[in-house]
């Protein structure tokens, strides 16, 4: 029987053979991934009264990235738990303060294409570019996890997004989830698998690849997924197995787009559903760009905004929050970091920060942002009469030149 690439990733973590949407299956997980928000300050107590422990410390990671920087009461406990329950639980795969969980799991090697992935995260989703089958799940779920390295899951339709050709100069992979979401809206992933394809796909490096099944949570989808190939083990510096989709397997929907035809995408307040094209936002005269989160601040999203901001200067505050400590590192060598310094950025942690609505710079009342975060809910970044508006790298880096919210091609040129 033919089979998606959803369909084969369920059925390996299930010791079956094949599964059919619509099915109830246990899967066995190969990893499960917390960080200091969801994880240790919400199972540790539940493991206690239970008396349980964790079924196998190999197989969990734990990322701190929420509440970092810690600068009260609150935060610096909820940091101590963290540390101090890896150590009773016998967890050695424990990242501090070394960048946002989504970026940081990958680059440290721990997804692999065929893996059956949990976080405690709603944009775990992430580990799909991988070819890896990881959705968030909450606490209690994660307690299940915790005891039994098991967790049942209803199999997915898959809904196929083709691009076909490729994108322009100044377009990326965020232009493309908000393009989908503001088509489809944030229920268009009906909960089930969302498989991205097609040339466009194909050409993209991996960190924009996550950007794509990071953002599926926004789009409604449990997992997102894209097929491993070469670029995979490139990034991967390892042989990988190739999980793709049978060409012949049923789809619940197959959407196909011309990526050459998608202009920049701008999300107005207060939902990435309010997408529509660069243009249409001329007018709006942001205040403040915000650089940062999984969706906005990786390697490759700090090279889109240097391309824009070399040899320019910020009209407007510029903050930004490098996605992890490796990734900021690389940005300073390669002379990125700099371009972003020159142009008047100030640069904030490694850390969720403002997209998690924590720390000390968030939105003020009334202020203008446009942001390469995930999200744009009203109070989310700060005050609730904040306006957010979400944008790609590029976009950002343009607005913030321009002093209003600006195509960025217009400066590629």
């Amino acid at each position: 029987m033919s089979q998606t690439l959803a369909q084969k990733l369920v059925a390996r973590a299930a010791g079956r053979s094949s599964v059919a949407p619509g099915e109830i299956v246990t899967c066995k997980v190969d990893l499960a991934m917390m960080h200091d928000s969801s994880g240790p300050r919400r199972v540790k107590p539940m493991l206690e009264r239970l008396g349980a422990k964790v079924w196998d410390p190999g197989k969990v990671v734990v990322i701190t990235d929420h509440y970092l920087p810690a600068y009260d009461d609150e935060s610096r406990n909820i940091i101590r738990i963290a540390r101090e329950w890896v150590r009773e639980a016998g967890i050695d795969s424990f990242y501090d303060a070394q960048g946002i969980c989504h970026i940081v799991l990958p680059e440290r090697g721990h997804l692999r294409p065929g893996m059956f992935v949990v976080g405690g995260d709603s944009h775990s989703p992430t580990g799909g570019a991988f070819a890896a089958y990881m959705f968030g799940v909450g606490a209690t779920e994660m307690l299940g996890v915790l005891v039994t390295g098991e967790i049942w899951l209803k199999v997915p339709h898959t809904i196929a997004m083709e691009f076909a050709g490729k994108l322009g100069a100044g377009v990326s992979a965020k232009d493309v989830m908000l393009f989908l979401i503001g088509r489809f809206g944030l229920d268009g992933g009906q909960y089930q698998a969302v498989e991205y394809r097609g040339d466009a796909i194909r050409e993209l490096s991996m960190q924009e690849r996550m950007t794509l099944c990071n953002m599926t949570a926004e789009l409604g989808g449990q997992v997102g997924l894209i097929a491993s190939d070469s670029v995979t083990r490139e990034f991967l510096k390892t042989e990988i197995e190739i999980w793709e989709s049978d060409a012949d397997a049923p789809l619940l929907a197959h959407h196909r787009f011309n990526a050459g035809e998608l202009p920049p995408q701008v999300a107005a307040p207060h939902s990435p559903a309010n997408t529509k094209a660069v243009h249409e936002f001329r007018d709006v005269k942001p205040n403040l760009a915000y650089i940062g989160a999984c969706t906005g601040a990786k390697l490759e999203d700090l090279r889109m905004a240097s391309r824009i901001l070399k040899g320019r200067k910020s009209k407007i505050r510029l903050l930004v929050a490098p996605a992890s400590l490796r990734d900021q590192q690389s940005a300073e060598r390669e002379g990125t970091l700099q371009v972003l310094l020159d142009a008047g950025a100030e640069l904030l942690a490694n850390s969720c920060g403002m997209c998690a609505g924590y720390g000390e710079h968030l939105l003020p009342e009334k202020a203008v942002a446009i942001s390469t975060t995930a999200r744009n809910f009203k109070g989310r970044m700060g005050a609730a009469s904040a306006q957010v508006y979400l944008a790609s790298p590029y976009t950002v880096a343009a607005s913030a030149v321009a002093g209003r919210v600006c195509d960025p091609r217009e400066m590629l040129a």
